[in-house]
């Protein structure tokens, strides 16, 4: 199980983003003591899951509030028609049970008590007397998900099932079948089980995009593990990222709890457009903030789980950031539309020409509209197909063809950062930045390449345009106007031509710690 995303801080209390399902380690102080009792007695005769026969997804029944995508009388009729496939999901882990008091690390007691044999926070301790101190106990939780297909594939959560040495599926009718894990995504906290079953009855996702801010949503689930619950509510954002590289969360005010995670979030035709993740809460209750992972983002995960029983994400190979009015200035462009290359490693990218300083405008047919627009359609593009790049490169746009690769074999693999011939010159400033050549010993200390081209920054004027964009001592600049930078003569060189061209910034890459960025430094006189 996992622990909360992250704590945000306001005024006078801390705020935690917390994912929804119960901790393994808390389960038996928050879930019925009924529902522990039947966890723990294993498989058991039930009657079968209502069969679907049609072979279809379920869906919300015809009515006019559907038609209208309006708030209906009553959403009882939708509730019974997608409710029997969804499910509670019971897990069961072992886990160490501590015996004896617990002290803070470097509480004076601690020593006296390490000496006993009681186990302290960094783990067990052995007795003086050769035994090991606390006992393995089981330990169960309890989360939510929904059937998928008629043969038993079932969508949950990852945070739900991980370390579960036991994950027993209850259906609505009190059906219960032992699931296996068939894939896991981290990235995305999307898990695939499957039971075995047939003719079950099953949903199917909803086009995410389409779900618009103040569209009714109903979120089905087991909060706190009271069992089958349903709550309504709306759209309340879109686009919503939390800690993930691939989030794309759908945030609703419908009640979503511990418990809930895995749980479908419906729109008003019975589509699943969501998964249900997490809340942000100061309590750890609802307050009416709760966030479902897009069914668009999670139906490719799914597919690759089914068919790979892992995720194959498509690759670039690229190191890219958002574009900002003084860099779209810098370039000249109306807008701040698409992704800046800022580093380029070997592989798809590279071998199909693209470098860095070019700015993504479109990727396979796609209009890219930022950094994170450009993350999710990379990751969800088929790995070693030929995909069409429109960038802009020195104001012009070109179209390439780059084969992408796959992240997960790439992640870990990449090598260090490509080289150029050492530069060398003299001192100088400019732009309230005192530069000085980039010789391999001070590379060395900065942690760049020892062939690296550039000037570094010695000094940084409190008062200058450098200071408030962030640029410090030690950054190494190496790019000017997307030239590169081997002197300080060469730097002053591309702001006079940036300033006879008449633009009011130019754009610099800097690298610190050997990332690279860019930053756009106004050139006004």
């Amino acid at each position: 199980m996992r622990t909360p995303f992250t704590h945000l801080l306001a005024s006078a209390s801390v705020v935690a983003l917390t994912l929804t399902a119960l901790p393994a380690t808390a389960q038996d102080n928050t879930a019925p003591a009924e529902a522990e009792t039947q966890a723990q007695t294993g498989d058991r005769t039930q009657p079968q899951v209502t069969a679907n026969s049609n072979e279809a997804p379920l869906a919300a029944p015809e009515s006019e509030a559907r038609r209208q995508q309006v708030m209906p009388e009553s959403f009882a009729d939708l509730v019974e028609e997608v409710s029997p496939a969804v499910v509670n999901i019971n897990t069961t882990s072992v886990v160490e049970q501590p015996t004896g008091p617990m002290f803070p690390e470097g509480s004076p007691f601690s020593d006296l008590f390490r000496d006993f044999g009681f186990p302290m926070p960094d783990g067990g301790q052995q007795s003086p007397f050769g035994q090991q101190q606390g006992q393995p106990r089981r330990a169960n939780a309890l989360g939510s998900g929904f059937v998928i297909s008629d043969d038993g594939f079932i969508v949950t959560n990852n945070h739900v099932i991980e370390g579960a040495d036991e994950i027993e599926i209850e259906f609505k009718d009190g059906a219960r079948r032992t699931a296996e894990v068939i894939g896991t995504d981290k990235s995305t906290d999307i898990a695939l089980l499957k039971v075995e079953a047939e003719d079950l009855p099953f949903v199917g996702f909803g086009d995410s995009d389409d779900a618009r801010v103040g569209d009714w949503v109903l979120a089905l689930g087991n909060p706190l593990g009271q069992g089958f619950s349903a709550s309504t509510g709306i759209v309340s954002a879109r686009g919503r990222a939390l800690t993930g590289a691939y989030d794309d969360f759908i945030q609703t005010d419908a009640s979503i709890n511990r418990g809930n995670s895995g749980g479908p979030l419906f729109n008003m035709d019975g589509e699943v457009i969501g998964v249900n993740t997490a809340i942000l809460s100061p309590n750890g209750g609802s307050i009416g903030i709760g966030f479902s992972m897009a069914s668009n983002v999670v139906s490719t995960v799914i597919d690759q789980l089914q068919q790979y029983g892992e995720t194959r994400r498509g690759w670039l190979g690229v190191k890219i950031q958002g574009m900002t009015p003084d860099i779209a200035e810098s370039l000249g462009l109306e807008s701040e539309r698409g992704a800046m290359v800022a580093d380029v490693f070997d592989g798809p990218a590279s071998e199909a020409g693209i470098r860095s300083g070019d700015v993504i405008l479109e990727f396979d047919g796609n209009r890219i509209e930022d950094d994170r627009d450009l993350v999710a359609r990379v990751a969800q593009a088929p790995v070693g197909e030929d995909v069409d790049v429109t960038i802009l490169r020195n104001g012009e746009e070109e179209q390439l063809s780059v084969t992408l690769g796959r992240r997960e074999l790439a992640e870990g693999e990449i090598g260090e950062d490509g080289v150029a011939p050492q530069g060398g010159g003299e001192s100088g400033e400019t732009l309230g930045m005192s530069l000085q050549p980039l010789t391999p010993e001070i590379a060395s200390e900065l942690g760049v390449s020892e062939d690296q081209q550039g000037v570094v920054v010695s000094e940084v004027d409190p008062s200058s345009d450098a200071a408030d964009k962030g640029v410090g001592r030690g950054d190494v600049i190496t790019e000017a106007g997307q030239q590169p930078v081997a002197s300080v003569s060469d730097l002053q060189s591309s702001i006079e031509e940036a300033r006879e061209a008449g633009k009011r910034s130019i754009l610099l890459m800097i690298r610190r710690g050997g990332e690279p960025r860019f930053v756009a430094l106004s050139i006004q006189e």
